[in-house]
């Protein structure tokens, strides 16, 4: 739903037809299959490819793109050492909001925006023989909204996810829309509030029929976030745990920074919750521990 103020990247982007070998760079994709709700995707591809390289598809918040997320995330430096594959798509519609609100979105193979995103990973994995052991989603705000939500929907696609500054998944099932000016803000505004079981039964039934494991998640938030208040991380903490049926072991102070605090679920293989004291929206993205939470 709501994301920070990006700003605008010129690049010179070549659009590229049903491509099986991307050139190294910053590349737009003009065609990746199914495309319901009308997405872009840019891609950068490191000019030494792994083989069977590691996919990360990298979410944008509201009023951003992709080329902006690519500027604002720094993954291409990691990519260009470690030989993977970034997937920077963009929402055109609702402010440039994922739609993390219609029926369409919260269903698997709706025919939604997170229908789109799926068949976006589908064709990376196709395109660049990647290790589909070795695909990765992470968002920042309306991202990190929208990340819960592909964690819901295709669980099978991700080894793991990390989100910065966002809510649980299904916290704005049926609002009128996912953008600031469009969304009912009693999610944004923390008060959805409900019990773990609750949460859990919002992630099950966006894909009923999956039986299989849930993919890792590691959870950042700024206590002092007016936008998407802070007491969504306790709501997202409260749903993952129940579904991967661990409970809160210890607090860690000064991690990954001064001011950081690491909440541990389990043996924190699962699940990690981030509380950044004094910032507000939104976290900013932290590379190192992505990389180290996806094992790349």
């Amino acid at each position: 739903m709501i994301g920070s103020r990006l700003y605008a990247v010129a690049c010179g982007l070549a659009a590229i037809k049903q491509p099986r070998a991307l050139p190294a760079g910053f590349q737009q994709v003009s065609n990746f299959g199914q495309n319901p709700t009308n997405l872009d995707l840019h891609v950068y591809v490191p000019a030494k490819l792994a083989p069977k390289p590691a996919v990360i598809l990298a979410l944008h918040g509201c009023g951003g793109s992709g080329p902006a997320y690519a500027s604002q995330s720094r993954y291409q430096p990691l990519a260009d050492s470690k030989g993977f594959v970034v997937l920077y798509p963009s929402s055109k519609r609702d402010s440039n909001c994922w739609d993390v609100a219609t029926k369409q979105t919260l269903t698997h193979n709706g025919g939604g925006e997170s229908n789109g995103l799926a068949n976006i990973v589908n064709w990376a994995i196709t395109n660049f023989g990647a290790d589909p052991a070795k695909v990765f989603v992470s968002g920042t705000s309306s991202g990190c909204m929208m990340t819960n939500v592909m964690v819901s929907t295709y669980p099978e696609l991700f080894k793991a996810a990390s989100c910065y500054s966002g809510v649980a998944a299904g916290c704005l099932a049926g609002s009128p829309g996912s953008s600031p000016t469009s969304a009912d803000q009693t999610c944004a505004q923390g008060r959805i509030q409900k019990t773990g079981e609750q949460w859990a039964q919002a992630v099950k039934g966006m894909n009923p029929g999956y039986t299989g494991a849930y993919p890792p998640l590691m959870t950042f938030h700024g206590e002092a976030d007016n936008f998407v208040s802070y007491a969504n991380l306790a709501e997202q903490l409260k749903q993952w745990s129940t579904i991967f049926g661990v409970s809160f072991t210890k607090n860690v102070t000064n991690t990954p920074l001064p001011g950081y605090t690491q909440i541990v679920y389990g043996d924190g293989t699962k699940l990690v919750g981030y509380s950044a004291k004094g910032v507000g929206h939104v976290v900013p993205v932290h590379e190192a521990s992505d990389m180290k939470w996806f094992g790349l």
